[in-house]
């Protein structure tokens, strides 16, 4: 509701300034920092006011005295220097709240498929070991971004890149091959056994100290990863077994949170299919890399972000030294190769196209597909040919992702590198006392810090799923003890809930660029800003239902323009609208969030509402109301607080139980 009158009254001073002063012209809107100021504030008349050199008062005053009415908007007054202030009809803005609850949600019409495609691309876990809380980040994050994307009726398709050629695999057939001498069989029987992927865990760190024991071992990591990439021999017969059941143990990691794909693009068909090559050839041919012929990437094709010189007075002029290295000496294609390749065919440049198989079912019966070399099976969707494209990868590799980008544009493809966008967060680390929990013996040096980094190629570091067992006992523990006369299957659902919702809305609540610091008591607090904390708020609403209120009806409805003012209208209304005009303003926050990229607006807001909710309900005694006008009022605010509540939940991946 909020988002729509913001827009309109932004269309209309638009309009208005058009027809007045013939300037065309965005109006920017602010929420102020008082209701006395109204709900809507816009400094263009400062604006104008360069423009037209003039009072930006006197602007203003003008303005608010020709605009005219407004639907939704009571009065706009001049404020300060030149400040319009809008002040929103409470009673309107209740009762089209009230319709929308009865609609479903305060959400947009649904996307079209005439709408052009988004490509978001998250998760992206190596496929040789279990995923480990650092990969949580990235694919809550991106699953949170993705249903705020189709929120606001955008057109998703969402891929998980599968690097199953790369540096990661090649160790871990290394480690089956050399170290432990296993045959495809031996390895395929424990591929099928569970926790393959917790086995490989060991077996990747394993692999990690034989390496460092003999530096000549460094030649044989190499030699396997080269085999792998040519897709024949023992060791990518080893890597196909290992990548594959590795992948099935993700989905099966990421199904417990909620999180799913519609495709599997794997590296290994990038080049089987030739889209490196025929990439490689055009950057080649536009001047875009060169063979480095000294320095530390003799026999290196290289590539420079230094894109204001000529390709070939670089070359001659400057060192290769600090240049990213695209096709490595001995022929292997870096991991940036192979991603500039699959770029363009995210945005269809290549003129060639995966073939398709499913690979993973959910339960609730989507169908995750993979790329293969043999045709595609029947009924395979089309994917890629994306408008825009955001890649969520960690801050790490920005370095990285711009060379990606200059690839695109080295190639000519500017418009498509302005639309690709590196989704970028920091790292997640523990608290030493969640390190501690977990079974990590601490140095006093670490124990004093305020987080512990961990090392998955170290095999230090906690496992998606142990992660997940851990706060599901901590959960089930807290609901035991809270509904013991409860049946099994009831405690077990609210343990899910409360487990999942904790560790989703802890890895959104702080913004992108913060590392965080994870924990299992300030996660799972049931007080301060965490899911289970809103969670509860949704708890204590069905339970005014449970207590037996009837939740209230448009039909026979005593709630009247008039009964409306009379209750929201002045200082005496001011708490009441302060919350209706929060749980209206999802709109507002959800389109906030993705013009910043930023999910953790939409944590902030469950979290306010939730606050503003628990506040109103310990100051008004609902079920006790002795008016019944009243009494009404207050249910379809509980009503209308407990759907937009649920639905901001649900765009962080949150379920919200009925009890707690």
């Amino acid at each position: 509701m909020y988002h729509e009158l913001e827009a309109r009254v932004r269309e209309q001073l638009a309009g208005l300034i058009s027809r007045r002063y013939g300037i065309e012209t965005l109006v920017s809107t602010e929420r102020p920092p008082r209701l006395a100021m109204g709900e809507l504030a816009s400094p263009i008349s400062f604006e104008l006011a360069k423009r037209l050199k003039r009072a930006p008062r006197q602007i203003a005053q003008e303005i608010a005295t020709e605009i005219g009415a407004i639907p939704g908007v009571a009065k706009i007054e001049v404020a300060g220097a030149g400040y319009l202030n809008v002040f929103l009809d409470r009673a309107a803005f209740f009762a089209g709240m009230r319709n929308v609850l009865h609609a479903g949600a305060d959400a947009p019409a649904a996307a079209v498929s005439t709408r052009p495609k988004i490509v978001v691309e998250h998760t992206n876990i190596n496929p040789n070991k279990a995923a480990h809380i650092g990969h949580l980040r990235n694919a809550i994050l991106g699953d949170t971004f993705v249903r705020l994307l189709r929120y606001s009726g955008e057109r998703v398709e969402v891929q998980n890149f599968i690097d199953n050629t790369g540096v990661q695999v090649a160790d871990v057939v290394l480690g089956f091959l050399h170290i432990e001498k296993k045959s495809p069989a031996e390895i395929s029987a424990l591929a099928a056994a569970p926790k393959f992927d917790f086995y490989c865990w060991d077996l990747y760190a394993r692999v990690t100290n034989f390496l460092e024991e003999d530096k000549s071992r460094v030649a044989l990591r190499g030699e396997t990863m080269k085999v792998i990439e040519h897709g024949q021999g023992l060791e990518a017969e080893v890597g196909q077994i290992i990548s594959n059941a590795i992948v099935h143990c993700h989905m099966n990691t990421m199904d417990r949170l909620g999180i799913t794909y519609d495709v599997l693009p794997r590296e290994s068909e990038i080049l089987e299919l030739k889209f490196w090559e025929m990439a490689f050839g055009l950057l080649k041919q536009r001047g875009a890399i060169h063979l480095s012929t000294a320095g530390k990437t003799a026999g290196c094709w290289v590539m420079r972000l230094d894109e204001g010189k000529e390709a070939e007075e670089n070359a001659e002029a400057a060192s290769d030294d600090d240049a990213k290295i695209i096709v490595r000496s001995n022929g292997t294609v870096t991991y940036v190769g192979k991603d500039i390749a699959y770029q363009l065919w995210k945005f269809g440049l290549l003129g060639k196209d995966f073939n398709y198989a499913p690979f993973h079912t959910t339960a609730e019966g989507h169908v995750v597909w993979t790329t293969r070399v043999q045709p595609s099976e029947p009924g395979a969707p089309p994917f890629g040919h994306a408008d825009r494209v955001y890649n969520v990868i960690d801050a790490r590799q920005s370095y990285l992702q711009k060379i990606v980008f200059a690839g695109l544009r080295a190639l000519g493809f500017n418009a498509q590198a302005a639309r690709s966008n590196h989704f970028s967060y920091e790292i997640v680390a523990l608290t030493p006392r969640c390190a501690m929990d977990m079974g990590y013996q601490l140095s006093p040096e670490d124990a004093a810090r305020s987080y512990v980094e961990v090392s998955g190629r170290r095999g230090l570091g906690v496992k998606a799923d142990d992660l997940l067992d851990k706060l599901e006992a901590a959960a089930r523990a807290e609901v035991d003890q809270r509904h013991p006369d409860r049946a099994e299957k009831e405690r077990a659902e609210i343990t899910k809930a409360v487990s999942i919702g904790a560790l989703r809305y802890f890895m959104v609540r702080f913004a992108r660029n913060t590392i965080i610091a994870f924990d299992f008591n300030d996660a799972l607090s049931f007080e301060g800003e965490t899911g289970p904390y809103c969670q509860y708020a949704v708890v204590r609403i069905r339970g005014i239902w449970r207590k037996g209120a009837d939740r209230p009806t448009v039909a026979n409805s005593a709630l009247t323009s008039e009964s409306l003012a009379s209750i929201l209208d002045g200082p005496k209304g001011d708490d009441l609208w302060d919350l209706a005009l929060l749980a209206g303003s999802l709109g507002a926050r959800v389109e906030a969030a993705l013009k910043s990229q930023e999910p953790a607006f939409v944590a902030k807001y469950c979290f306010e509402l939730s606050q503003s909710f628990n506040n109103f309900y310990h100051k008004h005694h609902i079920l006790s109301e002795a008016d019944a006008v009243r009494k009404e009022f207050l249910l379809t605010l509980c009503a209308i607080v407990e759907s937009q509540l649920v639905s901001a939940l649900e765009l962080l991946g949150i379920e919200a139980p009925e009890r707690m």
